[in-house]
């Protein structure tokens, strides 16, 4: 679900949205000439019309571990364009967990260019990420990606046991005090707090924490602390994307049919995966593509993109005629969608995303047992899922196919890593705003009325036509009603939410 030019696709709830806004955005919006503060570090970006202020804060790795030493978490603050002093701060986080944020602070300034004119945009990269202090584990996105399942989870234990005592430095309440601390830095009471992907996971765990330094919350592409760790909210949501899909497709598919292939598709793979081989920029991997990846390909990788150029051939668009033609005997359309979507794999590495995700998540076992004991708890789990709560696909196939829920990180060591993060803490009373694509898998409409409900003054919204991370559309409806949002506490008028057109979908006939 990062660092590179070519921007990888991370893995998990979280995807790189950020690098899926520079794709369609012009080549000069990320690198328009803007100016910097006095004695700019080198890593500092420049964006047009603003100024942009930067620096590093200390900070330690493990809390009252001095012996594991520090980490240098470096932040840069683009300033509003109006005259005065500014009217508030927006801290944003683009997801991940370790999406970097400071090398793609054009692109910031064009979704966020309402909020800039009388707002400040704090973005930091989080520990171990982009500017800030790299702290690698050995385990490369394409490895961790590419992997069998039983690969991922020896990749999850290689992490573990190259970071050893250094582990418990991940984690989202440590992400969380980072930011704050740079709030505490740069002279700022309250932040408004925006969280995209799994930054939705980590602003809540920051009002959690620091709840007297926020003002209000907009939280996007939305799951809850609470996460289920079988995925089956994005199991269910599969099925229901391609009903949505098709129904509006001007009778380019059929969604029950799209729904039965979908079933024979997952069903054969996972009696026969087929073999894939995966050309990156750093070379080719053969990789094994059964009914765990085809989930994977399903709930995540198509919903990332949707409705940001609807009249485009997306990955979504071209689901149905491809799984139709894979239960006809023509495999081909299939691989090529695997293929395409694999091109992204990278060497970056995955430290802080592991971590993060073994760290703090909720899990089907105890953080306290022994590995036997571990896989005891979580089989009698998945054996207790009722057959429909995945809907066309096993409970076993769907929940290999996620990268940071069911059993990925079982072999995560119990010694000097920290308890999961507390699914029901103490959150302010601040107004909040949930936005959910309703044709996204990943992070689905469900998901987001559960983040919503964490909060006593939420309001929902779900948006028509456009998948992970809505407000990354181009006719910047959805960032409209958010940045009236942090503005007034209030959603305002959202009929635009309603006339976003459909995707394109590829003739399953003809």
């Amino acid at each position: 679900m990062t660092h590179e030019k070519k921007t990888a696709r991370r893995a998990g709830l979280a995807v790189s949205m950020m690098a899926l806004l520079a794709s369609a955005l012009p080549t000069a919006a990320a690198a328009a000439p803007g100016t910097t503060g006095p004695a700019a570090p080198q890593w500092c970006p420049t964006v047009a019309g603003h100024r942009v202020d930067c620096g590093t804060v200390d900070r330690p790795l493990v809390v009252g571990k001095p012996e594991l030493g520090r980490v240098k978490v470096s932040y840069a603050v683009l300033r509003h364009r109006a005259p005065g002093a500014a009217k508030g701060t927006v801290a944003l986080n683009p997801g991940g967990p370790g999406e970097t944020l400071i090398d793609k602070a054009g692109e910031v300034a064009w979704f966020m260019e309402g909020l800039l004119k009388d707002r400040d945009v704090l973005l930091v990269d989080p520990r171990g990420t982009g500017a800030s202090q790299r702290v690698p584990c050995g385990v490369t996105d394409a490895e961790y990606r590419f992997g069998t399942r039983a690969q991922q989870r020896a990749a999850v234990v290689k992490c573990g046991k190259n970071l050893g005592a250094r582990a418990a430095g991940f984690t989202s309440a440590a992400t969380a005090d980072d930011i704050d601390a740079v709030r505490a830095r740069i002279k700022v009471d309250r932040l408004s707090l925006y969280g995209l992907s799994y930054g939705t996971y980590l602003m809540p765990v920051y009002a959690s924490r620091h709840p007297g330094h926020v003002r209000n919350i907009v939280l996007s592409g939305a799951y809850p602390l609470a996460l289920d760790p079988m995925a089956r909210p994005s199991a269910q949501a599969v099925s229901l994307t391609l009903r949505r899909l098709c129904a509006r497709s001007a009778a380019a598919c059929d969604g029950e049919r799209a729904v039965k292939d979908l079933a024979t598709t997952a069903a054969r793979l996972r009696a026969k995966p087929l073999t894939v081989p995966i050309t990156t920029e750093h070379g080719v991997y053969q990789k094994r593509f059964g009914e765990d990846k085809l989930a994977n390909l399903l709930f995540e990788a198509a919903s990332s993109g949707v409705g940001l150029a609807p009249a485009d051939p997306s990955l979504l668009g071209r689901l149905p005629r491809a799984l139709n033609r894979f239960v006809a005997g023509d495999a081909a359309p299939l691989r090529a969608l695997v293929q395409e979507e694999g091109a992204s794999g990278s060497t970056v590495d995955q430290a802080p995303y592991i971590a993060v995700v073994c760290n703090d998540y909720r899990k089907s076992w105890s953080k306290k047992a022994p590995l036997s004991v571990r896989w005891r708890q979580h089989n009698a789990a998945l054996a207790a899922v009722r057959p429909a709560e995945h809907g066309a696909f096993s409970a076993k196939g769907f929940t290999e196919g996620t990268t940071d829920a069911g059993d990925v990180c079982i072999g995560w060591p119990r010694e000097n890593t920290p308890d999961p993060q507390p699914v029901g803490p103490k959150l302010p009373d601040v107004p909040v705003l949930v936005l959910s694509g309703d044709l996204d898998a990943n992070t689905p409409d469900a998901s987001g009325k559960k983040a919503a409900r964490q909060f006593r003054d939420s309001r929902f919204l779900s948006v028509r036509n456009l998948g992970h991370v809505p407000e990354l559309e181009m006719s910047r409806c959805v960032t409209g009603v958010s940045s009236h949002f942090v503005r007034t506490g209030r959603t305002g008028d959202t009929s635009c939410l309603n006339a976003l057109p459909p995707i394109t979908v590829a003739p399953v006939r003809g």
